[in-house]
Formats: C-alpha cells, structure tokens, sequence
C-alpha cells in the first residue's frame, strides 16, 4: 500500500507543473494567430529537452573512475553530482516558469493585443 501511495504521489507532482507548463502555458500565451506553431515549436522543445536530459544524465551519471564507468562510456562526474546538477537546472526550470506571464481572467484576444491591432484602439 506504502508503493502505492508513495508512486500515486510522485506521478501526481510529476503531471502537477510540468503539464502545466508544457501544454496549459502556451496555448494561453502565444497570439491567436500563432499559437499552433509556437504550441507545436515549445512542445517539440520540450521533447528535445527531455532527450539532452535523459542522455545528458546518462552519460554524467557515469563514475569518476575510468576503469568503474560503463563499457565504451566516458567516465563522468558521479550519481550524486549528476543529482545535484539535475536539481539546480529544476530549480532554474521553476525560476522561469514564474516569468510566464499569468492570464487574469482575460481573453486570448486580450492578452495578446491582437483587437487592438485590427481596430487601431489602444486601451488605458
């Protein structure tokens, strides 16, 4: 039961901001005309971040000593190191994640700006 919870929670936090981040988050702030491109741009950089990572920790994950790294791997800067490094870059992902501008309650359209452009008004 313990395994349970404990992997019900990990996968909740785990959908809780990323999915959030990854899906919600764009579609809200790129300009109406846009927005499936640059849903579709941030949604495959994301995939590609996912690759470098899970390759980049792969291969940093590897032990110091040359002769205890893997079999045709370079050797690395250890687990531990790797895990610190992972968390930093975390901590900047949440960082970043903060600068997204936040919605309001306000349409697309006005967040974006784009009734002003068709009608030439700018609002106070």
């Amino acid at each position: 039961m313990g395994f349970v919870v404990f992997y019900s929670l990990t996968f909740f936090f785990a959908n809780f901001g990323p999915n959030a981040t990854t899906f919600v988050v764009p579609a809200e702030i790129f300009r109406a005309r846009l927005r499936s491109t640059c849903h579709g741009i941030s949604a495959a950089s994301g995939k590609l971040g996912a690759i470098v990572g899970a390759f980049g920790f792969f291969y940093l994950a590897q032990n110091k000593d040359p002769a205890k790294a893997d079999h045709g791997y370079p050797p690395g800067i250890g687990v531990k190191n790797s895990l610190i490094v992972l968390g930093v870059i975390n901590l900047l992902g949440i960082l970043c994640t903060f600068l997204v501008p936040e919605s309001n309650g306000k349409s697309l359209e006005e967040m974006s700006g784009e009734n002003e452009e068709e009608t030439g008004e700018t609002r106070a």
